[in-house]
Protein backbone atom coordinates (compact mmCIF):
# COMPACT_ATOMS: atom_id res chain seq x y z
CA UNK A 1 0.00 0.00 0.00
CA UNK A 2 1.67 3.57 -1.02
CA UNK A 3 0.05 6.89 -1.60
CA UNK A 4 1.87 9.76 -3.77
CA UNK A 5 0.99 13.34 -2.21
CA UNK A 6 1.61 16.71 -3.12
CA UNK A 7 4.53 19.42 -1.47
CA UNK A 8 6.35 22.12 -1.54
CA UNK A 9 5.08 21.70 -5.55
CA UNK A 10 6.93 18.21 -5.83
CA UNK A 11 5.18 14.24 -5.62
CA UNK A 12 6.19 12.27 -3.43
CA UNK A 13 5.44 8.23 -3.47
CA UNK A 14 5.35 6.90 0.19
CA UNK A 15 4.70 4.05 1.90
CA UNK A 16 4.58 3.31 5.84
CA UNK A 17 7.82 3.26 7.64
CA UNK A 18 9.47 5.20 5.06
CA UNK A 19 11.84 8.48 5.56
CA UNK A 20 11.41 10.93 3.07
CA UNK A 21 12.90 14.57 2.58
CA UNK A 22 10.79 17.14 1.61
CA UNK A 23 11.09 21.08 1.04
CA UNK A 24 10.62 22.80 4.36
CA UNK A 25 7.32 22.55 6.66
CA UNK A 26 7.16 24.79 9.45
CA UNK A 27 7.13 22.00 12.23
CA UNK A 28 9.53 21.09 14.83
CA UNK A 29 11.65 17.81 15.34
CA UNK A 30 9.75 14.91 17.00
CA UNK A 31 6.35 16.55 15.97
CA UNK A 32 3.36 14.96 14.36
CA UNK A 33 2.17 16.08 11.32
CA UNK A 34 -0.68 14.66 9.00
CA UNK A 35 -0.14 15.18 5.11
CA UNK A 36 -4.03 15.58 3.35
CA UNK A 37 -2.76 16.63 -0.01
CA UNK A 38 -2.88 12.86 -1.69
CA UNK A 39 -2.92 12.57 -5.36
CA UNK A 40 -3.26 8.62 -5.91
CA UNK A 41 -3.71 6.05 -3.44
CA UNK A 42 -2.82 2.39 -3.62
CA UNK A 43 -3.85 -0.88 -1.54
CA UNK A 44 -5.14 -4.03 -2.10
CA UNK A 45 -8.16 -3.35 -4.20
CA UNK A 46 -6.50 -1.19 -6.41
CA UNK A 47 -5.68 2.22 -7.58
CA UNK A 48 -7.87 4.88 -6.25
CA UNK A 49 -7.38 8.87 -7.89
CA UNK A 50 -11.13 9.94 -7.25
CA UNK A 51 -11.25 13.06 -5.26
CA UNK A 52 -14.08 12.58 -3.23
CA UNK A 53 -12.40 9.05 -2.15
CA UNK A 54 -8.79 11.09 -1.63
CA UNK A 55 -10.58 13.53 0.72
CA UNK A 56 -10.62 11.12 3.33
CA UNK A 57 -6.81 9.43 3.00
CA UNK A 58 -4.24 10.93 5.32
CA UNK A 59 -0.54 10.13 5.75
CA UNK A 60 0.20 10.36 9.44
CA UNK A 61 3.95 11.18 9.59
CA UNK A 62 6.86 12.47 12.60
CA UNK A 63 9.22 15.04 12.10
CA UNK A 64 12.89 13.77 12.55
CA UNK A 65 15.04 16.86 11.69
CA UNK A 66 15.38 20.12 10.14
CA UNK A 67 18.43 19.98 8.04
CA UNK A 68 19.89 21.67 5.01
CA UNK A 69 20.35 19.81 1.45
CA UNK A 70 24.06 19.73 -0.11
CA UNK A 71 25.28 22.66 -1.80
CA UNK A 72 24.65 23.75 -5.30
CA UNK A 73 27.18 25.33 -7.30
CA UNK A 74 26.04 28.12 -10.17
CA UNK A 75 28.38 28.94 -12.71
CA UNK A 76 27.47 31.93 -14.71
CA UNK A 77 29.57 33.15 -17.59
CA UNK A 78 28.97 35.38 -21.05
CA UNK A 79 31.75 35.07 -23.40
CA UNK A 80 34.02 37.31 -25.15
CA UNK A 81 32.87 39.83 -22.46
CA UNK A 82 35.09 38.81 -19.30
CA UNK A 83 31.82 38.15 -16.77
CA UNK A 84 31.99 35.17 -14.88
CA UNK A 85 29.84 35.19 -11.41
CA UNK A 86 29.76 31.70 -9.03
CA UNK A 87 27.23 31.33 -6.41
CA UNK A 88 26.03 28.55 -4.34
CA UNK A 89 22.50 27.19 -2.47
CA UNK A 90 21.37 24.76 0.17
CA UNK A 91 18.24 24.33 0.41
CA UNK A 92 16.27 23.83 3.63
CA UNK A 93 14.81 20.62 4.30
CA UNK A 94 12.51 18.45 6.85
CA UNK A 95 13.00 14.99 7.33
CA UNK A 96 10.02 12.80 8.46
CA UNK A 97 9.24 9.10 8.75
CA UNK A 98 6.08 8.01 7.59
CA UNK A 99 3.82 6.54 10.50
CA UNK A 100 0.86 5.55 8.64
CA UNK A 101 -1.71 5.91 5.94
CA UNK A 102 -4.99 6.00 6.90
CA UNK A 103 -8.12 5.78 5.25
CA UNK A 104 -11.72 6.15 6.95
CA UNK A 105 -10.39 5.44 10.40
CA UNK A 106 -9.11 2.10 9.06
CA UNK A 107 -4.72 2.80 9.46
CA UNK A 108 -1.93 0.79 8.16
CA UNK A 109 1.20 1.05 10.25
CA UNK A 110 4.64 0.37 9.25
CA UNK A 111 6.88 -1.67 11.26
CA UNK A 112 9.32 0.58 13.19
CA UNK A 113 12.86 -0.29 11.64
CA UNK A 114 14.46 -0.71 15.26
CA UNK A 115 11.72 -3.56 16.37
CA UNK A 116 12.89 -6.99 16.14
CA UNK A 117 10.69 -9.83 15.13
CA UNK A 118 9.27 -11.62 17.69
CA UNK A 119 10.28 -14.58 18.64
CA UNK A 120 8.62 -17.75 17.58
CA UNK A 121 8.02 -20.37 20.45
CA UNK A 122 7.93 -24.00 19.74
CA UNK A 123 6.71 -27.00 22.03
Amino acid sequence: MYAIIGSGGRQYQVEAGQIVSFNKLPAEPEDEIFLDNVLMYRDEDGVNVDPAFLGSVKVRAKVLAQDRDRKIRVFKKKRRKGFQKTIGHRQYLTRVRILSIARDGAETAGAPPSAEPEAQVTE
